[in-house]
């Protein structure tokens, strides 16, 4: 096969800033809707009579599909070519979502949440892999990936927002209907625009041996720290479930050495950049994700923020990571080293983290909430563009699906495990402070002031956890991470040959 080397911006796709257009849309509908229907969900489950301990399904169903699938979904992303899976995902997805909306019964609504999961796992690699074929141009490349780190960052705050807009003025099932016409627009869209290099494609017999594996072992694990949250941590189901998924990837991994065709190339993991990007992202967003949880009801169930006013209160958090990503990430990418700003931007996100930690009961927003806030935007907004970037850097293009899946993956998995350890900590605190001052309380309103003071207990101590594993994120970064994006030329000579539909 003849390789074509980019070596200059006139010579990428043509297209290729119109395309990030819908493909950044693409990715605002995946992020929000990790966020969006957590707001809704009070009014749904009244609505359709969901009970109390199945209610969790709801989110569980989209997690165990996104996170089980991802791997797959950047294997097939791989095989038909990303902007065939790009637009099936979004199809996909917007059927998934008006089922979701139309549901009348607690089961149609996981199942339509199971379905959303499955096409975003298709959906979202093969958005980024895109972005990684497309752009060549180092400087270029440094933009388009610090838009798109920027709507990844602050989509989820906005999914507060909107979701609590949505779900006051019109109805819950508007937090579904609201994904169709995002899809719709960035299918026809992308399938106009988008075009992607032919010779690219990893056509090789599809490891099933593999994607059973990776499937079993990733939804294992996703669901025993989802029962972790639930049932607690000595559950013998839980226990079972991730015993499991550690057996069950380890198997995967030794089948990835056999086998003549790997649905994960053990390349893309063991290289020192990849792998440790992988890592310690995986273990920021633990720390992130614990605290957007514990942030959300701070100030609904403590400050008695409407989720509207709570929504709002993240704006500081968006733009910070607006600016993070798009003014310090993109325009240092290029001139330093990226363990030089992942590695800063945990400690920033850090110092915002450990602002949090003098939460009380009467902590003003305007002087402890806001300033975290806007360092935990920037820090993390200054490590999108290296931590997205940096994964798809010189590989080759039958990998670049798998490659950015397993970027989703570190997230969706760090993301359960954030949720139910940071969770089961401030739960297990909250209890033991609140037995230990109740006897004190003589009155009503004292037994409340001590439920409260319990709560925010526990909020903090798991949120010292939460700093240690920045702290733990930021020495992994600056111990294997060491390629700068942009730098070696590897970027300059990513083959392609023909532009094709």
């Amino acid at each position: 096969m003849s390789r074509t080397a980019f070596k200059a911006p006139g010579d990428a796709h043509a297209n290729r800033w119109k395309a990030l257009v819908f493909i950044a849309l693409a990715q605002l509908m995946i992020v929000l809707d990790t966020t969006i229907v957590n707001i809704a969900l009070p009014s749904a489950q009244q609505d359709l009579g969901i009970s109390d301990g199945d209610r969790q399904w709801v989110v569980t169903a989209y997690a165990l599909a996104f996170g089980g699938l991802l791997l797959f979904g950047g294997r097939v992303s791989d095989s038909w070519g990303r902007k065939r899976a790009f637009v099936i995902g979004l199809v996909g997805f917007a059927a998934a979502s008006a089922l979701g909306g139309a549901a009348t019964t607690g089961g149609a609504m996981f199942g339509a949440r199971a379905l959303q999961g499955a096409f975003g796992a298709l959906l979202a690699p093969a958005a980024l892999s895109l972005l990684a074929v497309m752009f060549t141009d180092t400087k270029e490349r440094a933009k388009a990936f610090g838009i798109f780190g920027a709507i990844a960052g602050g989509g989820s705050a906005v999914g507060f927002i909107l979701g609590g807009v949505l779900t006051e003025y019109l109805d819950w099932r508007w937090t579904f209907f609201v994904n169709v016409p995002f899809a719709i627009v960035a299918a026809a869209g992308a399938y106009v625009v988008v075009r992607e290099p032919e010779g690219g494609r990893n056509r090789s017999s599809l490891d099933m041996p593999g994607v059973v594996l990776s499937i079993l072992g990733l939804v294992s694990l996703v669901y025993g720290f989802t029962r972790a949250e639930s049932d607690g941590w000595s559950d013998a189901t839980t226990i079972g479930l991730l015993g499991a998924s550690v057996v069950l990837l380890l198997a995967f991994v030794v089948t990835e050495t056999r086998v003549k065709s790997p649905l994960l190339p053990l390349r893309v993991v063991t290289d020192r950049n990849r792998g440790g990007i992988y890592l310690s992202l995986g273990i920021a967003v633990i720390a992130m994700f614990g605290s957007f949880l514990f942030l959300t009801y701070y100030l609904q169930v403590v400050k008695g923020y409407s989720p509207i006013k709570s929504g709002l209160s993240f704006l500081p958090m968006v733009a910070g990571m607006m600016v993070g990503s798009t003014q310090i990430g993109t325009r240092l990418v290029t001139r330093v080293p990226a363990r030089f700003l992942i590695g800063p931007g945990f400690l920033v996100a850090m110092t915002g983290m450990l602002l949090l930690t003098r939460l009380e009961i009467g902590s003003s927003y305007a002087s402890t909430v806001l300033p975290a806030l806007v360092l935990l935007g920037l820090g993390m907004g200054t490590t999108f563009n290296p931590a997205m970037s940096l994964p798809t850097l010189g590989i080759e293009p039958r990998d670049a699906g798998v490659a950015s899946a397993m970027i989703n993956t570190s997230q969706q998995v760090g993301g359960a495990i954030g949720t139910a350890l940071l969770n089961t900590i401030a739960t297990s605190v909250t209890t033991s402070y609140v037995k230990g001052h109740l006897v004190h309380a003589a009155t009503r309103p004292q037994r409340q002031l001590v439920h409260l003071q319990g709560v925010v207990h526990g909020y903090i101590i798991a949120i010292w956890f939460a700093v240690g594993m920045l702290a733990i994120a930021t020495l992994l970064v600056l111990t294997l991470v060491n390629r700068r994006p942009g730098s070696g030329g590897v970027e300059a000579e990513v083959a392609v040959p023909v532009v094709a539909r």
